[in-house]
């Protein structure tokens, strides 16, 4: 839930106060940057850079410089512009109504420049007084400040190596690991005040320094557009067009990405089309009327986030969302957007019981509306930026997630396969001598596969709200809980698809992740946690330079299963495939603490073959006892194509075989 803050400005706290005043002698001036198709494709959610026209521009008129400010608010009969710039004063600076019934107000103020202070005071529907901030404003006040602040960008991007590369980095066969930021707790200047953080600029050493030392190819942020509530994550934002000022301006997160990409790091975002919140200067209300919700409560109130559903059937909404999308990977030049709650937009029952929603046209349970919206936000996306990733966030069984639209499917570039992950823990929380019980559920994941381009996440989701960290949920004592989650991490940096880690995941955080306090890096002067972290290390090492665990993670062709009948014995074996056999991998997991001397696996093709990871290995904190400095191999009778490899398998140990 919101927290609800105030929508006042006067008074507001905020460095931008000293700001002059405006002459109101001839306040506004009526100017226009719409044309008659830009006002026709926006009413028809086919306006997919409506950023360019709507919000604040910082403009030159008639050799006065000032700002162009344009709003949607199609039932309201009065929009003015108020700030520090005219003493908050509701009536001086009106906007103008376009006479073309869009419910579009424009004008250009001048000596309204850059960094100026305001919002839309809008007279609405049956006489409501409203104080809005900019639906499309690029920056905003700090919070518990609600207004927005003009703002232009001016910024020089030193990312064109990676811009003009970055398909081989975010194609389907290329390595895809991705490291999950909540960039307010990852690290605290002083765990005692709440209220600092590290700064972009902070980030665009620390962070980045970070990932790419860890290896992993991609950062994914959760949301970091505008948002009123901490607790909200990220995830109930008012500010759609505008990174949060918690860290800095918008040209420092510029920067921040900047400095990704020339490490050689993808920047993936999380954003919220699902829904948005009730704060009295956000979205919801905007002009006295649902203007961005639908009006049927029955599907435009969110009961599990006590939040609204935008109107997927109102073109001028379906402009604004993909709109959105596209300013991300247009003005910031990001590389991905994992979409959120992708299932309920999808379903019209999602989380309502009978009689709480209406089936569609057809009879069914689908929102017809927010499924065409879905294809053509992909379409879009993948039109206009060919080599990003679009990544959904879809815990159900419906079909085509991730197939092109033109295929009928939504179009997404890949999806949470969020089954092998509640299927992966629930056998890993096993004790491990009752795990031949639960074979059938490990091995289900491959069964499924192929029907989407899957990313396996263990994400924020899965340690919080009592769910407990990554190591306590794994059984045993101390250093079976750490070998257990070392085996867990192998099978799945070896498992095909893409992969994601929650920070605090890669050293074994001990503690429930808190958006309030960062994580918990002390733990790294323990070998245990130090040395997991080297191990996730080289694991995100061996998914890029193996091209048997990438260039096939999406084919069939990818994957054999070795071994799947020593049930008793908790031992499976797969081999991952590259376009040369010479680069197969040999994948053994040994599934209890019994240490198993003189294993024998019966393979075909390569006759030689080395270890080259062991997870029980001590640089890992593993014990170092059972190892393979040679694998022994014998002839099985009667089959000439086949050999026996014999290894000696660690307890609780995973091995990998080049």
């Amino acid at each position: 839930m919101t927290k609800k803050t105030g929508s006042g400005s006067k008074g507001s706290s905020s460095k931008y106060e000293d700001t002059h005043f405006v002459d109101t002698a001839k306040p506004v001036w009526n100017f226009s940057l719409f044309t008659e198709e830009v006002i026709h494709n926006f009413q028809q959610g086919t306006c997919y850079d409506a950023y360019r026209y709507f919000g604040n521009k910082q403009l030159e008129v008639l050799g006065a410089k000032g700002t162009y400010f344009a709003v949607w608010a199609p039932n309201a009969t009065h929009v003015s512009v108020t700030g520090n710039f005219n003493h908050w004063n509701q009536e001086s600076h009106p906007l103008f109504v376009r006479l073309d019934q869009s419910g579009i107000w424009e004008g250009f103020i001048p000596h309204v420049e850059r960094g100026e202070v305001y919002k839309y005071h809008i007279h609405g529907y049956e006489g409501r007084r409203l104080d809005k901030g900019d639906p499309y404003a690029h920056f905003w006040e700090l919070r518990p400040g609600t207004a927005s602040i003009t703002w232009n960008f001016e910024y020089q991007w030193m990312d064109k190596q990676w811009m003009s590369v970055r398909k081989k980095h975010n194609a389907l066969e290329a390595p895809y690991s991705v490291y999950e930021v909540h960039l307010a707790s990852w690290i605290r200047p002083d765990r005692n005040d709440e209220e600092r953080y590290l700064t972009y600029d902070d980030l665009s050493d620390k962070l980045v320094a970070y990932v790419k030392d860890m290896g992993f190819t991609h950062v994914e942020l959760m949301p970091v557009m505008e948002y009123p509530f901490d607790g909200s994550w990220g995830y109930q934002g008012t500010g759609y067009f505008a990174p949060t000022a918690r860290f800095g301006h918008p040209e420092a997160f510029m920067h921040l990405v900047d400095r990704f990409h020339q490490e050689g790091i993808g920047v993936i975002l999380d954003w919220v089309p699902s829904h948005f919140p009730y704060d009295a200067h956000g979205l919801f209300m905007f002009d006295g009327t649902h203007t961005y919700e639908y009006a049927d409560m029955r599907k435009g109130y969110h009961p599990d986030w006590n939040s609204y559903v935008f109107n997927y059937a109102r073109g001028e909404v379906r402009s604004f969302l993909i709109s959105n999308a596209r300013f991300w990977f247009d003005a910031f030049h990001i590389d991905g957007i994992r979409v959120d709650a992708v299932s309920s937009m999808l379903k019209l029952d999602y989380s309502r019981k009978q009689g709480e929603w209406e089936p569609n046209a057809q009879g069914g349970n689908g929102n017809l509306e927010a499924i065409a919206f879905i294809r053509d936000l992909n379409a879009t996306i993948y039109r206009d930026f060919p080599d990003v990733q679009t990544i959904a966030e879809e815990a159900t069984d419906w079909p085509g997630v991730s197939r092109p639209t033109w295929q009928d499917g939504l179009g997404f570039g890949m999806k949470w396969m969020m089954g092998w992950m509640h299927d992966t823990l629930r056998y890993f929380k096993q004790d491990p001598l009752h795990r031949k019980f639960q074979q059938d559920q490990f091995s289900f994941s491959m069964m499924y596969f192929y029907d989407e381009n899957f990313m396996l996440p263990l994400s924020h989701d899965e340690v919080v709200h009592g769910k407990s960290p990554m190591l306590y949920k794994m059984p045993g004592d101390e250093w079976q809980k750490f070998a257990n989650l070392r085996l867990l991490y192998t099978y799945m940096f070896t498992h095909p698809g893409a992969k994601l880690l929650f920070m605090g995941n890669e050293f074994g955080q001990t503690s429930e992740w808190n958006y309030k306090s960062d994580l918990d890096w002390h733990l790294l002067q323990y070998d245990g946690h130090r040395k997991m972290q080297d191990c996730i290390k080289t694991l995100n090492r061996l998914y890029r330079d193996l091209p048997a665990l990438h260039v096939r993670q999406f084919e069939t062709n990818g994957f054999e299963w070795v071994d799947l009948n020593h049930r008793e014995d908790s031992v499976i074996v797969y081999k991952r495939k590259s376009a040369r056999s010479s680069e197969d991998i040999l994948v053994i997991l040994n599934m209890t603490p019994i240490v198993r001397n003189d294993w024998r696996i019966c393979v075909r093709g390569k006759r030689k073959w080395k270890e080259i990871f062991n997870s029980d290995d001590q640089a890992y904190h593993g014990t170092g006892d059972v190892y393979n400095p040679v694998i022994r191999t014998e002839a099985v009778k009667g089959d000439r194509s086949a050999i026996d490899l014999i290894v000696n398998l660690p307890p609780l140990g995973a091995l990998i075989l080049a």
